[in-house]
């Protein structure tokens, strides 16, 4: 494989695959392939988020705990890390603060 990768990888998603000693837990190819994927699902809750908060649920922050309760199940196809990490960059797209987002939200 090319190591010419176009997509910039922020840093923020980078911690989630980096160990305390700051090394990489999973090949460089696993970590782009699910930065994809995870910025792929963000951008595409941004509408599903919008709907909710015109249509059906007031609070940013409710909307917010919301998705990352279902992105947080066993089934959902994303770490809980990762799920975390949808809802902050989420949250970024949308241009709203971010809860806080723990075990209890899920």
């Amino acid at each position: 494989m090319s190591d010419d990768y176009q997509i910039d990888i922020p840093p923020s998603f980078f911690a989630v695959y980096t160990d305390p000693r700051q090394r990489l837990a999973e090949p460089i190819a696993v970590v782009r392939e699910r930065y994809e994927i995870c910025e792929d699902l963000a951008s595409h809750l941004v509408g599903h988020a919008q709907v909710l908060h015109h249509v059906e649920v007031p609070s940013e922050d409710e909307i917010l705990r919301r998705i990352h309760a279902g992105l947080a199940l066993p089934d959902a196809g994303v770490s809980g890390a990762e799920a975390e990490w949808i809802v902050r960059r989420l949250a970024e797209l949308l241009g709203w603060a971010c809860p806080p987002l723990d075990a209890a939200s899920a």
